[in-house]
């Protein structure tokens, strides 16, 4: 794209590689650029200082080198270039960035002949860098951190997304406590990202029908270290004005703009991919917002294949997986049968050749109730071989909320498993975090196995570690005092408040942080319920305590606006601001700052409503020490060695005579655990409980929730094995998912006919010998197990013993079945079932089917 800068000479100045107007006639701009567009500085930030030397006031307010590079003066470039010591890092820099994207990784080393070639991994948001505003919160922290683990653990993934006009909006606290929204428009051209072009130059637009409509989606590229992201957006000129808002704000508007958009990333996501002939055995919804996808995936199959929609959705659904994030069932999107026929009428008739009823039952949990809503997840699950929750607790939750798909099926086996999120740990660590896992554990800590970074932090002398937690502290506070002063400014406050913020907070003092999105569930006023105690708590002279705070609430949440109302009048009405700071506009940097200077975390979520969360996970690396409900991940990663717990395991609802009780539970552990620990020193002046408690929680949590950890297990738990088996589905034209298809059919039209006929029962030493009759009506016996099963005690896990075929009984009809089961309980706990079993289909997600003897 060609354009003009002012500089000296006035003259044009193109640029055929990239999207926006520098001056690559200048010897080593294309390098500058290549970096610049390269996220991996988001996380990498050796090559900050040279952002820093080209313009340091725009760097430090941007922190985005596109914006440094499209801005610099053309003068400025010159000198730099010429300036031997900035040349020389610029090239230490390309050297870096080339080794880290050829060198082994992880997934070389330890897979070179892997068949897994490409995952591509959808979602609505990716938080990634705050150069980059197409986050939300919690679900695009989740995508950008396993993006960059990806990256740095050679896995080969690809990721797809929307590019948002206005993103999330940004936040304005005014000097009443009330919440302003504002939504400043993104500019592509100072986003570090790139149109993606076709080989002669054109840009790469991709189209689908909306009711009717053809709309034109603009593609753009995102450099993610070895990873790549690409975006969507419809805001073509050649749209009508009403198609090229659709892709203006993440979760914006209702039901109607968020199927466009969610359309938009499924479809038209897989889309792209196939017009980069990108062909990825594995598909990874990150949440149900793309599960559009199975149907174009399966429709892109049975036009290759000339296979009915059935029978590509079973061979595509082997290659697919669905993670779901939502904790209670009004979170999954649900569209109306008449928005669906909107805009899918026409789909399903041509695209799919499927009668329009038949794809709405792959959204509802009873296909013959046509008044039902189309439910997103249901999609995903439908058309996926594997599902997972995000935490231990989370995936107990989802087996619930999701067992009415699997009918007469014990929940233990309703098929969601789970994978523990994880944070990228050197995306939130500080400079001084840093040094410290340098020391003591080398550099490439994060990019391969992390079987030794226990034992490598637990060599870091107290002494080193209580520094490091003080320089983090410090460090922090005085971005808080600049922080709050321009807010405070903003607001249109009084002089003296304005000049108070300079000033305020003790850098010696114990701090605690709590950020997140304000919603009731959160209860992030939990702190406020005896307003006297708390303040007694903070302003206490010989042990004081000061809080920061910060999150935003959904713009038209007027309940969650309140809370965060109540804390503002809250520390303006007690004259608080020394002890307690609300900070505005809560996004990815200013939590990096919160992350990693507080001494303690607090959260406190209504269990079991917080799926995972992931704001606690990245205080570990940096030395804090959490305090927070009994859920999500904390749940499993709790023990009293390693921080604070809240609640008692279980789950009250909204009652709020609970609430009373946590949050005097919540006073307790401040007045009596936390607040005495970092105060009771040494004769060196260290806290050693508290130390203590550091080093645990750094040595033993931060490996285990770090992204590195999750994104190795999504891989040899989901990607590998589903690689393999899309290979094996897909080949011979679909061949296996022929075969699937016929034998489903087979056994839904004879399966409720089939009885157990005779139960013999024999005690033998240790146990019992089973022997069971059963009518198969007419199906192979290769086509079903025979199991018995047994409740698990004690909490334990069910027993489920597989019996053994026999052959015809004497009368000719009935097959029969036989096991020996070794055990001390009753024969009565023992119950006999049938259950699908052919062409390795994954039973119960694909044949839900089940007879239970009577």
């Amino acid at each position: 794209m060609a354009g003009k800068e002012k500089n000296s000479s006035q003259q044009p100045l193109v640029n055929n590689q990239v999207y926006g107007f520098i001056p690559t006639d200048i010897d080593g701009v294309d390098d500058l650029a290549e970096l610049a567009l390269d996220l991996r500085w988001s996380w990498n930030h050796a090559v900050d200082e040279i952002w820093y030397q080209l313009d340091p006031e725009l760097w430090m307010e941007t922190h985005n080198p596109w914006v440094v590079l499209q801005n610099v003066s053309r003068d400025q470039l010159l000198f730099q270039m010429g300036n031997e010591a900035f040349r020389a890092k610029l090239d230490e820099m390309m050297k870096l960035k080339e080794k880290s994207q050829n060198d082994p990784a992880w997934f070389q080393r330890k897979y070179p002949s892997s068949s897994l070639k490409c995952v591509a991994y959808f979602s609505m948001e990716f938080m990634l860098s705050e150069a980059l505003p197409i986050y939300v919160g919690g679900l695009g922290n989740v995508a950008g951190d396993q993006l960059k683990s990806a990256s740095d653990l050679g896995i080969p993934v690809i990721a797809v997304g929307l590019l948002y006009q206005q993103g999330y909006f940004r936040q304005l606290i005014d000097q009443f406590g009330t919440q302003q929204a504002l939504f400043p428009y993104n500019d592509p051209g100072q986003l570090p990202i790139s149109p993606l072009r076709l080989p002669n130059g054109e840009w790469l637009r991709i189209n689908i029908s909306l009711s009717g409509h053809t709309v034109w989606l603009r593609t753009w590229q995102v450099q993610v270290g070895r990873v790549k992201l690409y975006l969507l957006d419809s805001n073509d000129p050649v749209n009508m004005p009403l198609h090229r808002g659709i892709t203006s704000a993440a979760y914006g508007g209702g039901a109607d703009l968020r199927i466009q958009q969610e359309i938009i990333l499924g479809i038209g996501g897989w889309r792209l991919l196939r017009a980069m002939n990108i062909a990825p055995e594995v598909c990874h919804m990150n949440e149900g917002h793309s599960a559009f996808l199975v149907l174009e995936r399966a429709a892109d199959f049975m036009r290759e294949n000339g296979v009915s929609f059935q029978e590509a959705l079973a061979v595509t659904r082997a290659g697919n997986l669905f993670t779901t994030h939502t904790a209670v069932s009004a979170g999954f999107d649900n569209f109306s049968p008449s928005l669906m026929w909107q805009f899918f009428a026409n789909y399903a008739k041509e695209d799919l050749n499927l009668d329009f009823n038949d794809l709405l039952a792959l959204g509802r949990e009873n296909p013959l109730n046509l008044s039902q809503y189309f439910n997103m997840a249901y999609l995903a699950i439908h058309g996926s071989s594997a599902v997972n929750g995000v935490s231990r607790l989370h995936g107990e939750v989802s087996r619930t909320l999701f067992g009415n798909l699997f009918k007469r099926w014990p929940n233990s086996e309703v098929p969601i498993g789970h994978v523990t999120n994880g944070v990228h740990m050197p995306s939130w660590d500080s400079i001084y975090a840093d040094k410290i896992w340098t020391h003591s554990c080398g550099k490439d800590r994060w990019r391969g196995h992390l079987e030794s970074v226990e034992q490598d932090i637990y060599c870091v002398s107290d002494v080193a570690l209580w520094q490091f937690r003080n320089a983090s502290r410090h460090h922090m506070i005085n971005f808080i005092r600049e922080r709050f002063q321009g807010q405070t400014e903003d607001a249109g406050q009084s002089p003296e408040i304005v000049e108070m913020a300079k000033h305020i907070f003790n850098k010696e003092t114990l701090t605690l942080g709590f950020a997140r999105r304000f919603v009731p569930y959160k209860r992030p006023n939990l702190l406020l319920h005896d307003p006297e105690r708390f303040i007694r708590i903070l302003t206490n002279p010989q042990q004081p305590v000061q809080l920061v705070i910060a999150g935003k609430s959904p713009p038209y949440d007027e309940s969650g606006k309140a809370l965060i109302r109540q804390w503002v009048q809250f520390i303006d009405r007690h004259g608080l601001y020394n002890h307690v700071v609300f900070l505005s506009d809560y996004d990815m940097l200013l939590t990096e700052h919160l992350v990693q200077g507080v001494d303690v975390w607090i959260n406190t979520p209504r269990r079991p409503w917080e799926a995972c969360g992931t704001s606690g996970m990245k205080v570990l690396v940096n030395g804090g020490i959490n305090l927070s409900e009994l859920d999500g991940w904390w749940a499993e990663a709790y023990t009293p060695e390693v921080g604070w717990a809240l609640g008692d395991g279980n789950e009250h609802g909204g009652d709020p005579s609970w609430d009373a009780i946590e949050a005097n539970e919540l006073y307790e552990l401040l007045e009596q655990k936390v607040v005495p620990e970092f105060y009771n020193r040494n004769d060196e002046g260290i806290p050693e409980k508290w130390v203590a408690k550091m080093r645990n929680s750094m040595s033993t949590l931060t490996p285990k929730f770090s992204a590195n950890r999750a994104v190795r297990e999504y891989t040899e738990k989901y990607y590998l094995p589903a690689a393999n088996n899309y290979k094996k589905r897909s080949s011979k034209k679909g061949m296996v998912g022929k075969k699937i298809v016929e034998t489903n059919l087979d056994l839904q039209n004879k399966w409720w006919q089939m009885r157990f006929v005779q139960t013999q029962i024999e005690n033998i030493a240790g146990g019992y010998q089973y022997k069971i009759l059963v009518w198969l009506n007419h199906l192979g016996p290769d086509k079903i197990s025979v199991e018995l099963f047994a409740e698990g005690l004690h909490g334990g896990p069910n027993e489920i013993i597989k019996m053994e075929i026999v052959g015809l009984a004497k009368n000719g009809s009935d097959h029969e079945f036989q096991a020996s089961v070794r055990t001390s309980r009753p024969a009565s706990h023992y119950t006999a079932r049938i259950v699908p079993c052919y062409e390795n289909i994954f039973v119960p997600l694909e044949n839900n089917l089940i007879l239970w003897q009577r």
